[in-house]
């Protein structure tokens, strides 16, 4: 009697569990539709809300000014329009080069750049070089910007009487070594298939930043003095001070600070070639 009766169930069970499985089957879904569908990206955009203000003084100097009272801080952050697709043949890998000297003193506060930032108690200290840009930056507490303004300052307009010979030769030295770490990683040779392979002879972005260790080897005390009177102008830099500042604030410390920074000269700017055919012929 139980095995007669199946079949008449079975058309019954089967209705129940199909009934049973619809509000998941409509979760999943609606979950589905809703992963389909991400938000526009000019949707994301327009959340992001930093707001600013900016100046420019006479020497030519930006001056971007984010205000923030959440902690009694200030991030400062210089960035320089010059990189490593500025040097010139013979000449790579000076662009780093000439961010490890900016760390070593300048003439109105002469040695390592980071124990003056330990002593204001400073945090998140340092520089990168990269293509197009070379930046600085430190975050302190906000009863010791001046000091950092100041040090910024002066390494802006007053670097060169502090650069020697032995600081060149020392930096140089950290460099090479900087770059005998990155290649003997693994795939530390990689990049270099990848500029060589993707960019023409003579390309101002084919090269690596770190240069070549002969290039550096030339590197000398002339090439120093010229980087820096044509790239670490005011007028090529933008200074940007987030946090527990304001803009009467900022105009008042840095323009007072940064009144004898002249403005550099104007940086020559790579230019693309006239376009020439670049059709390989299959041998």
């Amino acid at each position: 009697m139980i095995l007669s009766s199946l079949p008449r169930r079975l058309p019954l069970l089967i209705g129940l569990s199909m009934l049973a499985m619809t509000p998941v089957t409509q979760a999943v879904a609606q979950g589905t539709a809703a992963i389909a569908a991400p938000a526009p990206l000019s949707s994301l955009v327009s959340a992001v809300d930093i707001p600013y203000e900016e100046f420019t003084l006479k020497n030519g100097l930006r001056v971007i000014v984010h205000t923030d009272r959440k902690a009694p801080v200030v991030a400062v952050s210089v960035w320089y329009h010059v990189g490593s697709r500025f040097e010139p043949a013979g000449k790579t890998g000076f662009a780093h080069l000439f961010e490890h000297l900016m760390f070593y003193g300048s003439e109105n506060a002469d040695g390592p750049f980071f124990g003056r930032l330990e002593d204001i108690g400073a945090t998140d200290w340092n520089g990168t070089t990269w293509f197009d840009r070379t930046n600085y930056f430190e975050t302190v507490p906000t009863g010791a910007l001046d000091r950092a303004l100041f040090l910024e300052s002066d390494r802006m307009g007053h670097l060169l009487g502090a650069v020697t010979q032995a600081k060149l030769d020392t930096q140089r030295g950290v460099v090479q070594n900087e770059k005998r770490m990155g290649e003997n990683q693994p795939y530390g040779l990689v990049e270099y298939a990848q500029l060589a392979a993707l960019l023409p002879e003579g390309h101002p972005y084919r090269h690596s930043t770190i240069g070549s260790m002969a290039d550096l080897n030339a590197a000398s005390l002339a090439d120093v003095q010229m980087w820096f009177k044509t790239h670490y102008g005011p007028n090529n830099a933008v200074l940007v001070l987030a946090g527990d500042i304001d803009m009467a604030t900022a105009k008042k410390r840095w323009t007072a600070g940064s009144a004898t920074s002249p403005r550099g000269r104007r940086p020559r700017m790579w230019t693309r070639p006239s376009r020439r055919s670049t059709r390989m012929s299959r041998s």
